[in-house]
């Protein structure tokens, strides 16, 4: 299932994301990208950051999208002591246009229901128009539903899938055309790590303590303009 009272920015409103393995910590802007338990940016099943509404341009990190990022000027090189014979030029490989978007919690779909709210369709809206703006050519599109585990495993299954072709079939009326596009549903087999919420709850504290389980990720490849 989906959604809570709460919406996207309160699930990463007060941590900060690392990069893992670095020995440098990079701060990054609260609302822009989803944060998992142990304090770093979450990733998709494609090594995606997941952004959330909140997310622009100018709270981009490097971490998620280096391409956005301002780049420190190199050194100059050294003059070579003798001119060496130039290689041929390979043509380089054409570049990637890779990014990833969650929509999540009750701002997405009401509890239990899988029409898009206003809310939603505004996150999407923001996602095709970043495609646009990104991608020369968009390859593949890949949606992926998830819900909470309150309700049977076989409905949960079924919502999640029918979340997932609800936000497949916006983007593609919105004009957002892939070589690939699919939408899937993992239902409840795939919940955050960081959520966790004890079986003793009332059903209304449990719904609002499960809300980031209930999400929508959208995954985007293709080559850049």
């Amino acid at each position: 299932m989906m959604p809570k009272s709460i919406n996207a920015r309160t699930v990463v409103s007060v941590l900060i994301g690392m990069s893992a393995g670095s020995a440098m910590a990079e701060v990054v802007t609260p609302e822009a990208y989803m944060i998992d338990g142990r304090g770093v940016v979450a990733r998709s099943g494609y090594n995606l950051c997941w952004r959330t509404a909140e997310w622009t341009p100018a709270k981009a990190i490097a971490e998620c999208d280096p391409d956005l990022v301002p780049k420190a000027e190199p050194a100059p090189a050294p003059a070579p002591v003798a001119a060496a014979p130039k290689p041929a030029p390979v043509a380089p490989p054409p570049p990637k246009c890779e990014f990833g978007a969650a929509l999540a919690a009750d701002t997405t779909f009401a509890f239990g229901k899988s029409d898009l709210t206003p809310a939603a369709k505004t996150q999407l809206d923001a996602i095709v128009k970043d495609a646009g703006s990104r991608c020369g050519k968009v390859s593949t599109v890949h949606v992926t539903g998830h819900t909470d585990r309150i309700g049977s495993v076989k409905s949960n299954q079924k919502l999640s899938e029918r979340r997932a072709a609800e936000v497949k079939t916006y983007l593609q009326s919105k004009g957002l055309n892939a070589t690939t596009f699919d939408a899937v549903g993992v239902g409840e087999s795939q919940p955050l790590a960081s959520v966790n919420c004890g079986a003793k709850m009332s059903k209304a504290k449990l719904i609002t303590c499960l809300a980031p389980n209930r999400r929508v990720i959208v995954d985007i490849r293709g080559t850049d303009k």
